[in-house]
């Protein structure tokens, strides 16, 4: 049987690639589809209402985060990455019926809600399956996922100008939807037995109000916070604004600017966490601050990358600077979740990352709608320049202050 094979943890980290990949793609591929929907959304023609449409994503994407965390801690996370999965794909297919403003905004609300149910309740399911010298590589695999979608995404212009973009989001919401059904029958939840021993079965799930009290009360939790949603900043103003950029900036049409800078930051957001994962796993069974140390080392590549993303305007100096940034977020993101696993104990991790994708995404949602001014006064490019400060002090906080004690906390 598939679920008892030693392989099979793999397979798992298989099956939510595939999820992650249509989890990221359906909510970017609208970043690049503008100027294909302006002409029957007439609303989409200031940056700054187009920028209203992502960031209301990303309001309710956060505000749905932490109770999706502790849903996924209480319930059977197979169903409820299923579920998630079937709804915002149902949307997606929806995005393509409508050509009334408004209803976009409701759809992209709905959208929030049910993709914020994935992330916390995937991870978590991932880091069950794979403990100490493969998690910061399985988690790092899953987001190769998340930037394959983002690069798929940015055909979302191209589609759009071929056949139509009402069409785009129907096919994209009819795979989804296919896809949903053939996971339902392949993925499996963590067998109880094999995570707690006999008398912590009784206790496997803490009230919701003593949980958060037990998070909020470790320092490092705070620190984590902080040091997630600073790089989190660059992180979406990459996904939703980088067409846009690589377009003003090379003085090329949307429709190459979207794929061109969605592969770019996709392909070397790989290699980041590919790098960050191995280096990682190897890295913490010598010295228990190797997680972090990679982590840093990925964030100080992202600084110089955001500077010359923003004053760049050759070929080779914004694409060299996407590629230095994504392989720098890369390994970034590969170690979160591990890093955050050395501080949390299982039973509480998805409400922590539930939390922490909170922060990030409003960090997010305010600095889409920042670019978007930004973008209409004529000072795109200096708004990206602007971030490399913020992970900078990230940087050093989280080098000054993150000392796990354990490869792996448990209660």
């Amino acid at each position: 049987m598939l679920r008892n094979s030693k392989y099979y943890p793999w397979v798992v980290v298989a099956l939510l690639w595939v999820v992650a990949l249509l989890n990221y793609l359906d909510r970017q591929m609208l970043s690049t589809m503008r100027e294909a929907m302006l002409v029957d959304i007439v609303e989409l023609q200031t940056a700054e209402a187009f920028g209203m449409l992502m960031a209301i994503f990303l309001y309710i994407y956060g505000f749905m985060s932490p109770v999706a965390g502790a849903i996924a801690d209480r319930v059977n996370r197979k169903w409820l990455i299923v579920i998630s999965l079937f709804v915002w794909s149902a949307v997606t297919y929806a995005m393509g019926v409508v050509d009334n403003y408004n209803h976009l905004l409701v759809l992209r609300a709905i959208m929030g809600v049910s993709e914020a149910l994935y992330i916390p309740a995937g991870l978590a399911l991932i880091a069950d399956y794979h403990t100490g010298k493969t998690r910061s590589l399985a988690i790092g695999i899953h987001m190769t996922g998340l930037y394959m979608g983002q690069a798929l995404g940015g055909f979302g212009a191209t589609v759009a100008a071929a056949y139509g973009w009402h069409t785009a989001f129907h096919w994209f919401g009819i795979a989804g939807i296919m896809y949903a059904f053939i996971l339902s029958v392949l993925l499996y939840e963590k067998k109880q037995e094999e995570l707690t021993t006999e008398g912590e079965k009784s206790a496997s799930k803490i009230p919701f109000l003593k949980g958060l009290l037990s998070l909020f009360s470790m320092v490092a939790f705070w620190v984590i916070l902080f040091y997630f949603a600073a790089p989190s900043l660059p992180g979406w103003a990459t996904k939703n604004w980088l067409p846009t950029l690589f377009a003003d900036n090379l003085n090329i049409p949307m429709a190459e600017a979207g794929p061109l800078s969605t592969i770019t930051i996709a392909a070397s957001s790989f290699f980041g966490v590919i790098i960050g994962g191995v280096l990682s796993d190897r890295w913490v069974l010598k010295n228990i601050r190797g997680r972090v140390y990679t982590s840093a080392i990925g964030l100080f590549l992202t600084i110089p990358s955001l500077i010359l993303l923003g004053m760049g305007h050759t070929f080779i100096a914004v694409v060299g600077a996407a590629v230095l940034f994504g392989i720098g977020f890369g390994m970034f993101d590969a170690n979160n979740m591990p890093i955050l696993c050395q501080f949390v104990p299982r039973r509480l991790r998805a409400t922590a990352y539930g939390f922490m994708n909170m922060v990030g995404v409003f960090a997010g949602a305010g600095v889409t709608q920042l670019l978007g001014k930004f973008k209409d006064d004529g000072h795109f490019g200096s708004g990206f320049t602007m971030l490399a400060v913020v992970v900078a002090i990230a940087l050093v906080l989280q080098l000054m202050t993150l000392r796990p004690k354990v490869v792996d906390c448990v209660d």
